[in-house]
């Protein structure tokens, strides 16, 4: 029996420290095995996953990993530079973050129903679309019909009629007897993310904004007026050093709009609500929110603010992420976005529906998205505990890197004028779109996996329909999927399937016993299917003589040869000339084809498919040969 010590020393007190080097020795030698003769630093590098903005995340971070912090650290949570918190005891005082639902179903009548379930069923607040994108501004009383305005925050999401949706919410206060200082929410007003996503720069706009934040500050202390929505560099492929540098510019720009206008600084800072997405990658999320409330920080003190420093942020879970293609799946993304912007520090969290790249959610839909928050609040307690992420090594590395690369992104923005100046001259479009061409390519090599699109596709999945959602604004910065290559494929696949009765098919000629070819043939399967092509695998061995027969019989008009590199030598040139010879338009051998390549190809091998190689251009070029429109 083992029996513990009374002493108050730990069990490992009598084992010696490991130092870094030791460990540094023993990645060495798992790296040799794996073919790498790499020593020291090297071999921490080799191990090292490269990010957007230049960050790097490395496989060990300890207590004397470097920091590049302001400020002289993170500081405590509600005291500058924020980075903890805004507020001292974070969400644990108000029992979790505050709930809040989007609604834009542009039917009054129908969306009150939604409100009003949601609040009755955990929703905090109420973020509307209002306008051309939602709900008609004289149909905004209906909606809110039986709403406590008092209890209940709204954020009105309006666009360009951001004035008369603000006025009209003002007047409901007021009609229904709520008192200024009761009254809770955010008018939306946002000139420049409206400029983002129409390109109209209109200077009235930002008049506007300036005359509602003048109103709202000397009469509503609880209702800001403007919104700095980073959504639209987000959706339109921003990093997130983009997103965050895009932030804190547009919220400078107000703030010179507003002390401008006779506000003080803490009065314009208390003016504004920050926006940011969430995504699956959690400790970036964490690592964005932090580094955000400490960059404002940063702008606040330079400024001279005293008492509203500490930035209030409004975290959505990304649309950037949402499939259209198994979209059952995003309830996983949405629920990690989720606890991600809380464990970050947002102070309102909207969960996306997981239907919502379809159209209008459905009820199951948005029950499924606000009991995201509440089972993280209530049953694992996320709430309860301040910045969580504190103290981690490597998040605090991250937040730094970050905030740093975001900085220096911002001081670009100013040094061209401003954020108005930098979207009109298409300095910010053009850096975007440079950062998600980059993506792109990783996310057509698969090197960023898309479950359920371009990993693992189901191709006899039914189709989810719903109401067609209101037009978007457009005519700016474009919004972008993370599956938007992968969609055009499928539905290319989905068209043939309409007007043949089939989809277009590949014949996978596996050679030998399953051991030998079934990692390859799945490998292949899952390739083809990313792009709507059904695998056939009947039968499930072939060899040169039986090949031909097999393929004319399978309905393909594509043949890829899948085994091991063994098998490939000994019978993969004949098996490519027998598929030749029986009509196969073309032939793709699943593997690298190293120093036999050249035999291959003189065999009739036409390309090969392996990890990393670039799949929305393979998946497009088999289309266009199988006649696929």
């Amino acid at each position: 029996m083992t029996v513990l010590p009374d002493d108050g020393l730990s069990l490992a007190a009598e084992f010696p420290d490991a130092t870094h080097e030791q460990w540094q020795r023993l990645v060495e030698g798992v790296l040799r095995k794996s073919g790498k003769d790499v020593t020291g630093a090297a071999a921490e590098d080799a191990l090292s996953t490269s990010l957007d903005d230049g960050l790097t995340t490395r496989p060990l971070y300890t207590a004397d990993t470097p920091a590049r912090t302001a400020h002289g650290g993170p500081g405590l949570p509600g005291f500058a530079p924020f980075t903890r918190g805004s507020s001292a005891a974070g969400a644990t005082a108000a029992g979790g973050w505050d709930v809040r639902q989007r609604h834009e179903r542009p039917d009054p009548a129908r969306a009150n129903e939604a409100v009003l379930a949601d609040l009755e069923n955990g929703v905090s607040s109420l973020w509307l679309a209002v306008g051309a994108a939602g709900l008609p501004v004289s149909g905004l009383e209906q909606a809110l019909d039986g709403v406590y305005l008092d209890l209940a925050s709204v954020a009105l999401d309006a666009g360009p009629s951001f004035d008369s949706a603000a006025r009209e919410l003002l007047r409901l206060y007021e009609a229904r007897g709520v008192q200024p200082g009761e009254a809770r929410g955010n008018l939306g007003a946002d000139p420049l993310g409206h400029a983002a996503r129409t390109g109209v720069h209109d200077p009235s706009l930002a008049q506007s904004a300036v005359t509602l934040a003048e109103l709202t500050a000397r009469q509503f202390p609880h209702v800001r007026a403007l919104v700095v929505d980073a959504l639209p560099y987000h959706e339109a492929g921003a990093s997130a050093a983009q997103e965050l540098g895009c932030s804190v510019a547009t919220g400078v720009a107000y703030l010179r709009d507003l002390t401008s206008s006779g506000l003080d600084v803490d009065a314009a800072c208390g003016q504004l609500e920050f926006r940011y997405a969430a995504t699956a990658d959690q400790f970036l999320t964490i690592a964005k929110l932090r580094a955000a409330r400490r960059l404002w920080a940063r702008v606040a003190e330079v400024c001279g603010a005293t008492g509203a420093a500490g930035q209030r942020q409004h975290a959505v879970t990304s649309s950037v992420m949402m499939t259209r293609r198994d979209p059952w799946v995003n309830m996983l993304r949405t629920t990690i976005a989720c606890m991600a912007a809380g464990v970050g520090g947002a102070d309102a969290v909207t969960v996306l529906p997981f239907d919502q790249a379809l159209g209008l959610p459905d009820a199951f839909a948005r029950r499924i998205a606000r009991n995201t928050s509440t089972i993280l609040v209530e049953e694992s307690h996320l709430s309860r505990v301040v910045d969580p992420a504190g103290g981690s090594w490597y998040v605090e590395q991250l937040t730094d890197e970050l905030a740093a690369a975001a900085w220096a992104w911002f001081q670009e923005i100013e040094q061209a004028g401003g954020q108005a100046d930098a979207l009109a001259s298409g300095l910010v479009g053009e850096r975007i779109a440079a950062a998600w061409e980059k993506r792109r390519k990783a996310l057509a090599t698969r090197r960023e996996p898309i479950t359920g699109v371009s990993e693992f596709p189901l191709l006899a999945e039914r189709a989810v329909d719903r109401d067609p959602a209101p037009a978007a604004p457009s005519g700016g910065l474009p919004r972008v999927r993370r599956d938007e290559d992968f969609e055009a494929l499928r539905a290319r696949s989905d068209a043939h399937l309409a007007a043949t009765g089939a989809r277009p098919r590949v014949f996978l000629a596996a050679l030998g016993p399953a051991a030998a070819h079934t990692g390859r043939a799945t490998f292949a399967a899952n390739l083809f299917q990313a792009g709507g092509v059904e695998p056939v695998h009947d039968p499930v061995t072939v060899d040169a003589s039986s090949a031909a027969a097999a393929f004319a019989a399978s309905g393909a008009r594509v043949a890829c040869i899948c085994s091991s590199d063994a098998l490939y030598a000994e019978q993969a040139a004949d098996v490519a000339a027998a598929l030749k010879g029986a009509g196969a338009r073309t032939v793709f051998l699943a593997g690298r084809p190293g120093e036999a390549e050249e035999t291959y190809r003189s065999a009739g091998v036409d390309e090969f498919v392996f990890a990393g190689s670039d799949a929305v251009a393979t998946l497009t070029a088999v289309l266009d040969r199988m006649e696929v429109k």
